[in-house]
């Protein structure tokens, strides 16, 4: 009876953590659901308890600018290694305990700068995992075994003008397709392929590739794979490659799109750390697009709208928030890009200073949620009549590897997810509990 009794204790709970993980939200590829940055779990914490928000567990792991994806109860995140020899490095871990479930290791010579490790999340999708290095290494594995299903050396094969901080965006599964923006020549910028086998299916545009992450929107009733090059935002036919439209907005050198397009309703919206704010009308009857409006500064230090170094700005109704250029967060009339209001105290203000911008629609007042650089995790209220800091904790602490200054930052993106929040630095990945009623 006894035995009864303690096999029916271990299926309720087998069956309850899987109920459990049904009804979440996950995080499977970079910015979550949709590449939207949007959270919409509920029963989570309002403000937190303390200055320091409790720790679940924390895994070592090495040096890396890609933050962790999150699917089907496992965790996925990449580093690098130096010793005793370079290697970049693809992880799985239980997403309850942080107990590794597989790793694997490749050789990964860097020839870039800022060598803190890969850049591009994982995107999991269907039963397989798709990891990009830094040096372009693409790996396709079997998500639940790390079993490699396909691998290509994109380097080798697409002979990559090489981005100075190396590749960056991370790949997107559309169909089923898997594309990724490389800087390939010729006519190589970006390149789809079969995500079951690894075959090329096509390849398109002669630019430079930038590090910004492409997304896939519906316009004019069809599905559009939108682009930030260094030199065009572009919109492809997902499927085939073939150019719909084209709007130059180029951003070359060292400081190469990052920011991810941003869609609300027919508006797309692009900022760069140079070059300016740039916001797009798409028509939504054709594949067609005009300019809403352009704004930019005198320089990084003299900006007029938002210029941000890698921050995505964030859109909520008929206003724009992001992170200028040195750390100025602020409000933009999303009309004509004017500015509302500025403030500085979400992070300090310093060059290339950053916060991660995830929405909680579902929260009271459309709360959103940001990580900032020095490893704080903040509950604001974002409006067109300021900045409300609900609450604010520290969650990881910043490491030098990423920047040997200002005594580190936390750049990496972190992932929400089953009621928790999963982050990185270069030295270690922690989890923690962020729901209201904690077992």
């Amino acid at each position: 009876m006894k035995q009864l009794t303690n096999l029916f204790l271990v299926l309720f709970t087998v069956v309850a953590i899987q109920a459990q993980l049904v009804n979440a939200d996950e995080w499977p590829q970079w910015r979550g659901e949709n590449r939207e940055g949007v959270w919409n779990e509920t029963g989570i914490i309002e403000k937190f308890e303390g200055p320091e928000i409790p720790i679940r567990w924390r895994v070592p792991i090495g040096s890396g600018y890609s933050g962790p994806s999150v699917a089907k109860g496992r965790v996925y995140v990449t580093d690098r290694v130096t010793k005793p020899k370079q290697t970049e490095r693809v992880h799985c871990f239980d997403w309850e305990t942080g107990e590794s479930i597989w790793s694997y290791t490749y050789d990964s010579v860097y020839k870039i700068d800022y060598v803190a490790g890969p850049r591009a999340t994982v995107t999991v999708q269907d039963g397989l995992a798709y990891a990009l290095g830094a040096m372009g290494h693409l790996h396709c594995f079997d998500a639940a075994t790390g079993e490699i299903v396909w691998k290509r050396d994109l380097n080798a094969e697409y002979n990559i003008d090489m981005p100075t901080w190396g590749i960056a965006s991370a790949p997107i599964v559309e169909g089923d397709l898997l594309i990724v923006q490389i800087s390939g020549k010729p006519n190589a910028c970006i390149v789809a392929f079969d995500r079951k086998t690894g075959e090329e299916k096509w390849k398109a545009l002669d630019d430079h590739a930038s590090y910004s992450a492409p997304i896939v929107i519906t316009q004019a009733g069809e599905r559009v794979l939108i682009c930030w090059t260094s030199t065009n935002v572009v919109a492809l036919n997902p499927q085939t490659g073939a150019l719909h439209w084209l709007y130059t907005f180029a951003a070359e050198g060292v400081m190469a799109a990052i920011a991810t397009p941003t869609l609300y309703q027919n508006e797309l919206f692009v900022a760069h750390f140079r070059r300016g704010a740039l916001l797009l009308k798409l028509s939504p009857d054709a594949l067609e697009v005009e300019l809403g409006w352009y704004r930019t500064g005198k320089d990084e230090l003299n900006t007029d709208a938002i210029q941000p170094a890698m921050s995505t700005p964030v859109r909520i109704g008929d206003y724009i928030y992001g992170v200028d250029s040195y750390g100025e967060l602020r409000c933009l009339d999303a009309g004509n890009g004017d500015r509302i209001w500025e403030d500085l105290s979400a992070v300090r203000r310093a060059r290339w200073s950053t916060i991660h911008f995830v929405r909680h629609p579902v929260s009271a007042d459309n709360r959103v949620w940001m990580f900032n650089e020095h490893g704080e995790l903040l509950i604001t209220e974002l409006s067109p009549e300021g900045l409300n800091i609900i609450s604010r904790a520290k969650l990881i602490e910043p490491t030098r590897d990423q920047l040997n200054r200002r005594g580190g930052v936390a750049w990496a993106h972190p992932a929400f997810a089953y009621k928790h929040v999963f982050a990185r630095n270069d030295k270690e990945l922690v989890c923690a509990n962020l729901a209201k009623n904690k077992p």
